[in-house]
């Protein structure tokens, strides 16, 4: 047994008691508790938080190896993800705060006033997190497969158990608070290698400000092997798809029920706000980072390993071998392994950077226990996610109304343990890498609550029958052409499976449009509860005029 075993999974086992530790001391005694952490949650840590639950495995492992692989093409994932919560904090999250729902389907079954709707978006929402879930459980396997040089499915089953326990013990509240400690290690694993690459490269310790100086050189040795070179655009994808994809990772963005859902963690509509500020300088701390670790991997990969005898490789290249994600093979027998003979996933790019650049043992261990907490943090929230869906929304709301607290609260914890199982064994064979599964999920939501979300709360003319019909069309659309181009090769402006959100959001769009005018409008009610949704805690929107709240007269503010 290996010193690097040994600290590696000393780092991961002192992680994982402060995250059973947390759930435990949090232990979730209420419905509240369970699926909106009280309430009472500071704007600083649901941001944080909120950094844990968004940079997911899929962020931490797949994004730097993405962007490693695709160059500049890859840089849609990075604008995508992030500028969706520009569109959610402004457009969406303050809004859905002041309904005080518990989930997205009961604030989309409450305001399209509409039972069949809210069934609609919970099957939805367990379809678009199982999904999401699927990818995060191969990212663990990916980590706990190494660590413990076996196969990647044994360790994605390890995932499994954990991800089951502390999600069903700690609910909301629980995971919230989980949520920060994991932010805390893994934006710490993340930058500590970065930083050190950056000193050993360009003996700057500012990867941000170093990287450009190694993209010059990659561009350099892309010349000198005859590839395609490493900054220009649209090598990989074409320009439509770039945009497609843009578009279906912020539409995505702000529809994803389980990111939502952490804003009605927050006591107000400003602590809404400030959670989404606060979180969006969380995520940039990685988001920003992601391409400097691309660059300086393929820097050393392309000038280390690649050229070196085939009987001398770095040591760390047979353990990865030893997971399948890694492969070497001398194709024309000169015993000197080329780049084209370097087939490298890109699910295992940022894991393996610091063997990769020699940063030591402690590093090496630190990343592991950073890239479970990334893949922790973000398979809680979705398993939340199912779980307040069958049990609120299907159980609660439909089957049985009379359930009493704890009642739900069972089904919700066996909910949990269920969709983790089911979730895991897809994982044993993902259909994708993690990044395009994660980009499946960000369609379906595209297609689905984004149009839903943001004509329920800007278009008070939209009605029950258009959701429905929207929804259901989104749906559609959105898995039609994700098999269509993934397993029959079919695309349109040569856009392909992890665009089709601009698809089913269009057509859903329009669905929605079309159908509420050619049927009965909302009631006045409903309309001026959905005009009250846009104006601040403290004011209250009564027959077209807005007035303060709390005040002996009602001050009228204005017209």
């Amino acid at each position: 047994m290996d010193t690097q075993f040994l600290v590696s999974v000393g780092l991961i086992l002192i992680t994982f008691g402060l995250y059973i530790g947390i759930a435990f001391y949090n232990l979730a005694r209420k419905t509240s508790d369970f699926y909106v952490a009280g309430r009472n949650v500071p704007a600083i840590f649901n941001g944080m938080a909120i950094g844990a639950d968004w940079m997911s495995a899929a962020s931490f492992i797949g994004l730097a190896g993405t962007v490693m692989l695709l160059g500049y093409d890859g840089l849609a994932y990075i604008m995508g993800w992030t500028g969706g919560y520009l569109l959610l904090t402004f457009l969406l999250a303050p809004q859905l705060r002041k309904s005080g729902r518990y989930t997205v389907p009961e604030f989309i079954g409450d305001r399209y006033k509409s039972s069949t709707a809210r069934l609609i978006a919970a099957v939805a929402t367990i379809i678009i997190s199982f999904t999401y879930s699927i990818g995060q459980l191969s990212g663990s396997g990916v980590v706990i497969g190494r660590l413990l040089e076996v196969d990647t499915a044994i360790g994605t089953m390890i995932g499994v158990a954990l991800i089951a326990f502390y999600s069903a013990v700690g609910g909301m509240k629980g995971i919230t608070w989980t949520q920060v400690a994991q932010y805390i290690v893994l934006i710490t694993a993340y930058l500590v290698p970065v930083i050190f690459m950056s000193l050993q490269l360009t003996s700057n310790p500012i990867p941000w400000l170093s990287y450009g100086q190694i993209v010059s050189e990659l561009q350099v040795l892309d010349v000198q092997l005859g590839i395609s070179e490493y900054v220009v655009p649209f090598t990989e994808a074409t320009r439509w798809q770039f945009l497609a994809l843009m578009f279906t990772l912020m539409a995505g963005t702000a529809g994803l029920p389980h990111v939502i859902v952490r804003f009605y963690t927050v006591p107000t509509m400003k602590a809404a706000r400030w959670s989404g500020a606060w979180a969006l300088l969380f995520i940039g701390l990685l988001y920003l980072s992601a391409p400097a670790y691309a660059a300086f991997s393929r820097f050393i990969l392309m000038t280390q390993v690649a050229g070196s005898s085939i009987a001398d490789l770095p040591a760390w290249t047979t353990s990865w071998v030893n997971t399948g994600q890694l492969s070497v093979a001398d194709q024309n027998g000169d015993g000197i392994l080329q780049w084209a003979e370097l087939v490298i996933s890109r699910d295992i790019v940022v894991m393996a950077t610091p063997e990769i650049a020699n940063l030591g043992i402690f590093v090496v261990g630190l990343m592991a226990a950073g890239a479970m907490a990334a893949a922790l943090s973000t398979a809680g929230g979705l398993m939340i996610a199912i779980s307040a869906s069958i049990s609120q929304d299907i159980y609660y709301r439909s089957i049985n109304p009379k359930a009493t607290d704890r009642q739900r609260l069972l089904v919700g914890r066996w909910s949990i343990i269920i969709a983790t199982v089911a979730a895991g064994i897809v994982a044993l064979d993902p259909p994708g890498a993690i990044t395009q599964i994660v980009a499946w999920a960000f369609a379906l939501a595209s297609g689905t609550f984004f149009p839903a979300l943001i004509l329920g709360v800007w278009w008070k003319r939209a009605n029950g029958p258009g959701v429905i019909a929207g929804m259901l069309v989104g749906l559609t659309v959105t898995l039609i052409y994700i098999f269509a181009a993934q397993y029959g090769g079919f695309t349109l402006f040569g856009i392909i499976d992890t665009g089709a959100g601009v698809f089913g959001a269009a057509s859903a769009i329009i669905t929605i449009i079309v159908v509420s005018l050619a049927t009965k409008p909302p009631s006045k009610e409903t309309q001026e509860e959905v005009m009250d949704l846009r104006y601040p805690e403290e004011m209250v929107y009564r027959d077209g005029e807005v007035w303060l709240k709390e005040s002996p007269e009602d001050t009228k503010v204005h017209k």
